[in-house]
């Protein structure tokens, strides 16, 4: 291990927003690092490939939607990164343990989802695009984005996952829309890539690109009104949830009726996309923006986090935070 992101679901899942977190938890899918070891039939990888682990790392890869590759909706439950169950057999150590992530000086994975890392990309940079890039990315695919044709692509959501959805539409060639609660995050979202800025809040704005929009990717993780957002949908365009909003959403159906609307939901990608996003990324050199923590500062990054403004994602520098022996228990 040579770094991992901080990622807001790992504070979700240590609070028991998204379900009974089971403790210990170690935290951390967003992991980069470098093959030290490799089993006998292992042909994937060898040793010093550059390499990553994202937010999963088994599934049953037997039913229909593992052999899809959507590893992601495995029918048998796929197994997460941290706080997951041990429920097939990629995964070794004790079966009645959970698993535990990436905050940590080495990790095993069983090579189906170790993803390689091309040598040009950063690897201080890498551990993010495994959870937001493919996040972003996804839908993006899903929904045709990737296949040449140009779209006019919203994304609602400055912070994290914004910003990089708005970095993969913008190099994929599309009329990038940010939508934001926030006057204060146009120039931002403009030096990210964003053609247009509208401010959610501002009727006349909005009103401004009624059907406009082929997709909007929505990435609020808080309580909102999502109504608001379906009239900027073309004829056939989808409202794309991403965020992990804990309410249930009061939908209309009317104006989904009337343009022939959809309203989806993504999670992250099975491996070939996620790999997908990795060479696409590595092509047009499209990171997240980092801030680089030692373990000592975990603590002040988790609460930045719950009040991110700036769409900074924090990396754990692994080796550093080894040097630090003010830090480290002892032995």
């Amino acid at each position: 291990m040579k770094y991992c992101g901080i990622c807001h679901t790992d504070i979700h899942v240590a609070k028991g927003d998204l379900g009974p977190c089971v403790f210990p938890c170690v935290p951390g899918h967003e992991l980069a690092g470098v093959v030290a070891e490799v089993g006998s039939k292992v042909t994937k990888v060898k040793v010093g490939d550059k390499v990553g682990v994202g937010c999963m790392v088994d599934s049953c890869r037997d039913c229909e939607n593992c052999k899809e590759g959507d590893e992601q909706y495995c029918l048998n439950g796929n197994v997460m990164t941290y706080n997951g169950q041990k429920k097939h057999k990629g995964i070794g150590g004790n079966p009645k343990t959970q698993t535990f992530g990436g905050y940590t000086k080495s990790y095993t994975v069983t090579e189906h989802f170790c993803i390689k890392l091309p040598d040009n990309l950063d690897l201080s940079k890498a551990g993010p695009l495994l959870c937001a890039g493919i996040t972003m990315y996804e839908p993006l695919r899903v929904w045709g984005a990737t296949k040449g044709k140009k779209m006019t692509i919203g994304i609602i959501g400055v912070g994290g996952l914004g910003t990089m959805g708005i970095k993969l539409a913008k190099a994929l060639g599309h009329t990038v829309v940010a939508i934001s609660r926030s006057a204060d995050k146009e120039a931002m979202s403009k030096e990210k890539g964003a053609d247009r800025f509208v401010v959610s809040t501002n009727a006349e704005q909005m009103a401004g690109e009624t059907k406009k929009m082929d997709l909007i990717l929505n990435t609020i993780s808080a309580n909102h009104d999502c109504n608001i957002y379906l009239p900027l949908l073309r004829k056939d365009g989808t409202l794309v949830q991403l965020g992990a909003a804990g309410q249930p959403h009061q939908i209309s159906q009317i104006p989904l009726m009337f343009s022939r609307t959809s309203l989806a939901g993504s999670l992250i990608g099975g491996v070939k996309p996620t790999e997908e996003m990795i060479e696409f990324c590595s092509k047009h050199q499209i990171y997240p923006d980092v801030e680089m923590v030692d373990a000592s500062g975990i603590n002040k990054a988790w609460e930045s986090l719950a009040n991110n403004k700036d769409g900074v994602r924090y990396v754990i520098d692994i080796e550093k935070s080894l040097q630090n022996k003010d830090f480290l228990p002892a032995l």
